[in-house]
């Protein structure tokens, strides 16, 4: 069996408009969310064996804090620039190059791509992660290649506003 956390970058600010997309870091509400759902993960032992974490600014930043509430900082983690903007397609080969070894993995990146992706692996629909959402999905399966369409178990989707 094979599990995958798919996480949505926490809330951003939009407010300086000379400072490009890919540049735009966490504000206030994200930070506090991502603490919340660093916790939360925490309860929910969170371990990922693997993290793929896109390289926009709000995406590492919640990367860090959502591994030093989990102590998930030593997991092996892959940067990965293609995540930012990326299209279902390329999600879809991320996770068929997973490496096997790996049983647990995380992915954290953005919208559309997040909710697509956990919809094309679950035979549910979410309409839409928001900012820091969490989805774990569990897949019948030994190898990520074998991974096709349906073949996912929602186990838990949570977001910031769950605990309000």
């Amino acid at each position: 069996m094979k599990i995958i956390y798919l996480i949505r970058h926490a809330k951003s600010d939009r407010d300086n408009p000379n400072l490009a997309d890919f540049d735009r870091i966490l504000n206030q509400k994200g930070i506090a969310d991502a603490l919340l759902i660093g916790n939360q993960l925490k309860e929910l032992h969170f371990n990922p064996a693997l993290i793929v974490c896109s390289t926009a600014q709000r995406a590492l930043q919640t990367l860090e804090i959502i591994c030093n509430q989990t102590n998930c900082l030593q997991t092996n983690t892959i940067f990965d620039s293609f995540i930012y903007q990326c299209s279902i397609n390329y999600l879809t080969f991320l996770t068929d190059s997973l490496p096997s070894k790996d049983n647990e993995v995380a992915i954290i990146g953005h919208n559309p791509g997040i909710t697509l992706l956990s919809n094309y692996l679950i035979n549910d629909i979410i309409d839409y992660i928001p900012t820091c959402g969490v989805v774990k999905i569990e897949l019948e399966i030994n190898d990520w290649k074998e991974i096709v369409q349906g073949i996912g178990s929602k186990k838990y989707f949570i977001s910031p506003k769950t605990f309000i």
